[in-house]
């Protein structure tokens, strides 16, 4: 197993820190000997302290930064690592120079002057591999290894009348950052015209405000519950009957894979990730970006055929267990850690 050194430059909550501790531990688990450097944020240390992992905090701050230079600096020079594997922009931009390859993993469409002094990158999908490939880097030091989701499926689902909802309505689920990209405003649009099912949605940010007044002006208010972020979401997936993923941007996708790995029949907005994952009418179904009529209809499609929904929630299972579980995963990215080292000692050798 290789020397690994992880780090990542993230904030306290989303889905690139999210899926960055699930791979600490992950490979933590298949006995990966790790070194960890993140921003101090507490929830993160501590899933990761609680995981067998001693985490390094660091600022990973601006271009005045010194101190997570010398720490970085520190750790490579105690742990020697063979292989250093960075998260965003300034993790990937800070890292000195040693002797190790130096991975950086991309979840989306980033300026690559950052990614410059990097060995190989590790995209999350082909079409990010795309635009990396088409700004510079050669392909073949570009690699796709996609996201994973623990398999959560199973937990006991939230009471419906804790959150004022009846029993027998259909129950509609979608979560994510309340933000522009992920398309929030079009799903409430859409609630409007599938009467009689209710929403919950999961998530905080910036447009919270903005679509509780949307849900009251569209007159569904009623009917829709905002959750709040929550650090475990699967009693929310176990109680609701389809799951939708509305986003004019998702690169990837993991909640894409939550929806699967929860056995949910799903709708997707065609965006990039989605559109790449979801096969229209087996696992899923499509709907054109921002179209709230066509979002509408598949919602109402799918509370009116239970039949059909069965269908998609088996195949999202089917595709979720065939290519992206934590075991999967990690035999990836210990195969592709292993041939770099491979390649890299024949390099020397000869």
């Amino acid at each position: 197993m290789p020397r690994l050194l992880q780090a990542l430059a993230g904030a306290p909550q989303g889905g690139a820190e999210r899926h960055f501790l699930r791979l600490c531990l992950a490979l933590k688990r298949a006995g990966v000997e790790q070194r960890v450097v993140i921003r101090p944020h507490p929830h993160s240390l501590q899933v990761l302290r609680d995981g067998g992992i001693e985490p390094v905090a660091a600022p990973f701050g601006g271009l005045l930064d010194w101190q997570t230079r010398k720490i970085l600096q520190r750790e490579i020079d105690a742990f020697r690592p063979e292989i250093a594997l960075t998260y965003m922009n300034r993790a990937s931009a800070a890292l000195p120079k040693g002797d190790f390859l130096h991975l950086a993993r991309l979840g989306g469409y980033y300026d690559l002057k950052y990614y410059r002094r990097c060995d190989h990158l590790v995209c999350i999908t082909p079409d990010i591999k795309a635009h990396c490939v088409k700004h510079g880097f050669p392909e073949a030091r570009v690699h796709v290894i996609p996201n994973f989701v623990d398999d959560e499926a199973g937990a006991a689902p939230a009471e419906r009348a804790a959150y004022g909802t009846p029993r027998d309505a259909p129950l509609v689920f979608a979560l994510g950052r309340l933000h522009e990209n992920k398309a929030f405003d079009v799903l409430l649009r859409a609630m409007a015209a599938v009467p009689g099912a209710w929403l919950w949605l999961a998530g905080d940010g910036p447009l919270r405000r903005t679509l509780e007044r949307q849900a009251a002006e569209l007159g569904i208010a009623e009917r829709v519950r905002f959750l709040g972020w929550q650090e475990n979401a699967a009693p929310f997936f176990a109680a609701a009957d389809l799951y939708v993923v509305p986003s004019r941007h998702e690169p990837l996708g993991s909640v894409v894979l939550e929806g699967w790995m929860h056995r949910l029949p799903m709708v997707a907005a065609a965006s990039q990730g989605p559109a790449w994952l979801i096969n229209d009418g087996e696992n899923g179904l499509l709907v054109p970006v921002d179209d709230a009529e066509a979002l509408a209809s598949a919602l109402r499609r799918l509370v009116g055929d239970p039949q059909t929904a069965e269908r998609l929630a088996q195949a999202g299972r089917a595709a979720y267990e065939d290519g992206f579980t934590e075991a999967v995963a990690v035999q990836r990215y210990l195969a592709l850690f292993d041939r770099l080292l491979g390649e890299r000692r024949a390099a020397v050798a000869s």
